[in-house]
């Protein structure tokens, strides 16, 4: 499956993004999806990640209440709605996907398989 993320932006502390990534190539309300990001300096970290059917939902902590995942299988996208944004919010923000299997969503990078080339988050104090 090929992932494409954008919505990306520069946004100040307090601000609102949405972030969008489109999915093709293969059925995608098959997939998992996930939201992870990476600061300069530091390892790429979860975010957030919604089951195949969108039933089901986890957060990072560090985003949870803030943050909120979402997909729509006719458009073969899923989305991430970015609120109250924070300076140490900024990083670049890839979407990924797993096959979906009985073992459920899960948090971990290398669950995933399949991930997209990742969209700049900026926001400034």
């Amino acid at each position: 499956v090929q992932l494409q993320a954008s919505g990306g932006g520069l946004v100040q502390t307090g601000g609102s993004l949405r972030l969008s990534c489109a999915a093709s190539g293969r059925t995608f309300s098959r997939y998992d999806m996930g939201w992870f990001r990476q600061a300069p300096g530091k390892e790429r970290e979860f975010v957030a990640t919604i089951s195949y059917n969108g039933g089901s939902t986890y957060y990072a902590d560090s985003v949870k209440g803030r943050f909120t995942i979402s997909r729509d299988n006719a458009k073969n996208t899923v989305y991430l709605q970015m609120n109250s944004l924070k300076p140490e919010d900024t990083a670049v923000y890839y979407c990924a996907a797993v096959q979906a299997s009985v073992a459920g969503i899960s948090p971990m990078r290398g669950d995933f398989d399949y991930w997209g080339q990742g969209t700049q988050v900026t926001v400034s104090s």
